[in-house]
């Protein structure tokens, strides 16, 4: 009796946030980093301030149904339990129709913004997978690292949204966007691969309730703020016009707070989720000419005619030990290029590798000029010195 009184609670809660439709869950994110390692919770003032663990946001909380499916308290999105198995694009979106988990018949394929609101950075990704812990809560749903037996890495385990990429990525694959939950990313992942165009199998885990998930409903204040009604967040509508390393943008959020930057003092560093949740998945440097992000803001350009990669306040733990929290999450509302090299001739290109709208990370502190040719398996570009764009609490 107390735990469906509990859980009806919950449900009445929810539903109270559900009226604002787009409720973006916290990272889960408790500790606080430095440049390398877990630290002492920062003071305003110190170095370090704002990240990501001092300006927490909803738990995530979800409740098993026993038939297969998860229902997420905050989000009111259920989703199915099980991971399946791997397949194209094209049958993972046919297969919602089929699908009867629950008993339920309105299954769909999850935008890349539904998506996204189960993952967690408590995760991390080490040498191995035994000593990983994946993006997921793996308490209510299923997962599996790639398998090694099979050819495979062990981050090839990735899911399928059904958000296509307004673009191209690598040498003009059509692209769709997805979330590596083993290593915490979102990518964009060609439709096909190879040169004889064989179909690129991923995962899918369909979802089902609050249609109104992940849609924006924007109002320009008029006096530099855009406020969104469906998740409550204010935003700058510009952005900082300059780029600087992780820790001196937690010192710029605060430094604007000292002179009350539009009026306002609680601006932050916004985390990960929160960032993710202004993207524009229907516009692209190469479709619309412009970045992933809805016109009603500002946004700079750099030297190169590239748009800026923008810092959140959280850590991505990725790495070995003594490195795992060197790096910070971004956010690619422009191109998320990396450098390749293809067949015959293996000259490195710059390209699109992971579209408009990827989340990746990069050191938070270093010089770029280090990584001439980027870093990791696609040579994702490392720039550190990214740009920031402020939020807070809407009245």
């Amino acid at each position: 009796m107390v735990k469906q009184i509990l859980l009806i609670t919950a449900l009445l809660l929810a539903g109270l946030i559900w009226g604002r439709d787009y409720t973006i869950v916290g990272t889960g994110q408790t500790r606080c980093y430095d440049n390398t390692r877990e630290i002492a919770a920062p003071r305003p003032g110190q170095a370090f301030y704002g990240q990501d663990a001092q300006h927490p946001r909803l738990t995530p909380a979800y409740k098993d149904n026993g038939d297969g499916t998860i229902t997420d308290l905050n989000t009111g999105l259920m989703w199915v339990k099980a991971r399946g198995t791997k397949m194209s694009w094209e049958h993972a979106m046919a297969g919602a129709k089929t699908c009867r988990v629950g008993g339920y018949t309105d299954w769909r394929a999850p935008t890349i913004k539904e998506l996204y609101s189960l993952i967690l950075f408590t995760g991390s990704m080490r040498m191995s997978a035994p000593q990983s812990t994946p993006f997921i809560d793996t308490r209510y749903f299923s997962f599996a690292y790639g398998d090694p037996a099979k050819g495979e890495r062990e981050i090839d385990c990735q899911d399928w949204s059904s958000t296509e990429y307004r673009g191209t990525t690598m040498n003009g694959n059509a692209t769709v966007f997805g979330v590596n939950f083993a290593d915490g990313r979102i990518k964009g992942y060609p439709k096909t691969r190879g040169p004889r165009g064989y179909a690129h199998t991923l995962y899918i885990r369909y979802v089902r309730g609050n249609p109104a998930y992940g849609k924006n409903d924007f109002r320009d204040t008029g006096t530099g703020t855009i406020t969104d009604r469906a998740t409550g967040l204010m935003w700058a509508k510009a952005d900082s016009g300059a780029g600087m390393n992780w820790v001196a943008a937690l010192a710029w959020a605060q430094a604007r707070n000292a002179e009350k930057y539009l009026g306002y003092g609680d601006w932050r560093l916004p985390n990960a989720k929160e960032l993710q949740s202004i993207v524009d998945y229907t516009r692209s440097p190469s479709s619309t000419r412009s970045a992933a992000i809805d016109p009603i803001f500002t946004i700079s350009k750099l030297g190169d005619g590239e748009y800026p990669f923008f810092w959140t306040s959280t850590t991505h733990l990725d790495g070995p030990p003594d490195r795992q929290a060197s790096t910070a999450v971004y956010v690619a509302f422009g191109r998320a290029t990396g450098w390749m090299a293809f067949p015959p001739h293996f000259q490195l290109q710059l390209l699109d590798v992971h579209g408009a709208g990827a989340q990746r990370s990069d050191p938070k502190t270093g010089n770029a000029a280090d990584f001439p040719h980027g870093r990791g398996p696609q040579g994702d570009v490392i720039r550190i010195n990214n740009y920031v764009r402020l939020v807070r609490e809407a009245e």
